[in-house]
């Protein structure tokens, strides 16, 4: 009787382990670069909608503010980059254009401050005789976020004040909310400041011999803003940020 054999070859067996090694592969390669394109959209959309939402409340708190101060006048009990040690005031700026980059993790780097009338829960002004309060507000870089936010400064003596000072991230309290975030993963942003007119303004008309650099005629003759936000995002599964866009938002204040 003849015994009949079933069964591979070592050669058929090496042509079937060697097919699905490469089609395994080709599926892994497909499937990862799909999530990595898919992930690519996703930062893609995430820094759309931030720039988006930036735009939108920029042009709403800056555009409808009493325009833009050198200092806070109102105590902040947490000032990030007070101008000396143990002072509740902010490091004084001016109306000088250029780029203010994202500092390091640990640095918080001050871009505007501005003042906006005092309001009630219903909306109507809190008046000091014939002149309303007013509430002061801080817009600054955080290099450890990588977010520009905004503090919040009430003024006490404003009765009935809807506007609640705020404290950094780390130290808010049910009475004192964290600030808001107004967008993340920034970079850098580009300051230019404008008349109305549409003119820039001199800021080299006079010097500062305090900080050595000029500062023009300061924040009372800009009556336009316009900020670059240069936004920079790692999408998952990359080793850089690959996402890089750019926003303009012009803002014109309506009560200077």
């Amino acid at each position: 009787m003849r015994n009949e054999e079933s069964g591979f070859t070592l050669i058929e067996l090496l042509i079937v382990i060697i097919l699905t090694s490469l089609f395994t592969s080709l599926i892994m390669f497909f499937t990862f670069n799909y999530w990595r394109y898919g992930y690519l959209i996703s930062a893609d959309l995430d820094t759309f909608v931030t720039r988006l939402n930036a735009g939108d409340f920029l042009r709403e708190t800056i555009g409808t503010s009493t325009g833009f101060i050198s200092q806070n006048s109102l105590s902040d009990p947490h000032p990030a980059n007070p101008v000396s040690t143990g002072s509740n005031f902010w490091i004084i700026q001016h109306a000088i254009p250029g780029n203010v980059p994202i500092g390091a993790s640990g640095t918080t780097t001050p871009l505007l401050y501005y003042r906006r009338f005092s309001r009630n829960s219903s909306g109507s002004f809190i008046f000091n005789g014939a002149q309303p309060y007013e509430d002061e507000f801080v817009l600054y870089l955080d290099g450890t976020t990588k977010q520009l936010l905004q503090r919040s400064i009430a003024n006490s003596s404003a009765a009935g004040n809807r506007t609640v000072t705020s404290c950094p991230k780390a130290l808010a309290t049910a009475s004192c909310p964290a600030d808001k975030v107004v967008a993340s993963d920034i970079a850098s942003i580009d300051r230019r400041f404008f008349s109305k007119s549409g003119n820039t303004v001199d800021w080299t008309s006079a010097y500062d011999s305090n900080i050595g650099t000029y500062v023009g005629p300061d924040y009372p003759t800009v009556e336009v803003l316009e900020l670059t936000l240069n936004i920079s995002k790692k999408a998952v599964f990359q080793k850089s940020n690959t996402t890089q866009s750019s926003t303009i938002i012009r803002i014109a204040l309506r009560n200077t």
